[in-house]
């Protein structure tokens, strides 16, 4: 544990900050969920970390032990069922939650082990924190009430941008079920049925030159609308 860890446990939380002294070791590897995540950190008090896959995660988790963990269900290199499974079964263990697009993932989480699921787009504040408190010991959660909110975060759209270009490359390595199920997940966080629709199709079809040329073709738009504005 490094000093700047030590010095946030030391500080205790506060109804406006109810997580300071807390670490969060986010799984993700979209860099907009991230960014979601960075700042409902900041504002609540709670240092992050990020891995961007399994093997990223396996990495930081051999080193330090974070107070929780929030793994997203589709990553690079796996699922995430299978580092809750790990990490569940590890003492200490941190506060383990899920996040996913697809809430069909929840019960798969929960069954690895996971004590809760956020799904994605996780925004709110007032639920962020809500769902983390409520697994954290009671010496860990600020004293009296605390002020309930309606705030929601809105990450940077440089981050959005990177994302549709992070999946175009991973369609175009020939990752086809990996780039639809992210391009899927990203599609839900940004609102964009149509996008979601068809990154669903090559979901169910990942062997379709078709699905995957109309795929391509949808993000070229977007990033080229995205960068042109």
């Amino acid at each position: 544990m490094d000093s700047l860890d030590q010095l946030m446990k030391a500080q205790p939380p506060t109804a406006l900050r109810p997580l300071l002294g807390q670490t969060i070791l986010a799984v993700e590897d979209s860099r907009f969920a991230c960014e979601a995540v960075r700042l409902l950190c900041l504002k609540s008090g709670a240092r992050i970390r990020r891995a961007d896959s399994l093997t990223s995660a396996r990495r930081h988790l051999g080193v330090y032990r974070p107070s929780v963990l929030l793994v997203d269900m589709g990553l690079p290199d796996g699922s995430g069922r299978d580092l809750i499974f790990e990490i569940a079964r590890t003492s200490p263990r941190p506060v383990i939650l899920a996040t996913s697009g697809d809430d069909a993932a929840r019960d798969a989480a929960l069954n690895a082990g996971a004590e809760g699921f956020l799904p994605k787009p996780i925004t709110s504040i007032a639920s962020f924190q809500a769902e983390i408190l409520k697994h954290l010991p009671p010496d860990r959660q600020p004293k009296g009430p605390r002020p309930l909110t309606s705030e929601v975060v809105a990450p940077d759209e440089i981050a959005y941008q990177d994302d549709l270009a992070h999946a175009q490359e991973a369609l175009a390595a020939g990752e086809a079920e990996y780039g639809a199920q992210f391009t899927a997940s990203l599609a839900r966080c940004g609102g964009d049925e149509a996008l979601l629709r068809q990154a669903e199709k090559l979901r169910w079809s990942p062997e379709s030159d078709e699905e995957l040329g109309t795929l391509v073709t949808m993000l070229g738009e977007r990033l080229g609308e995205r960068m042109a504005v």
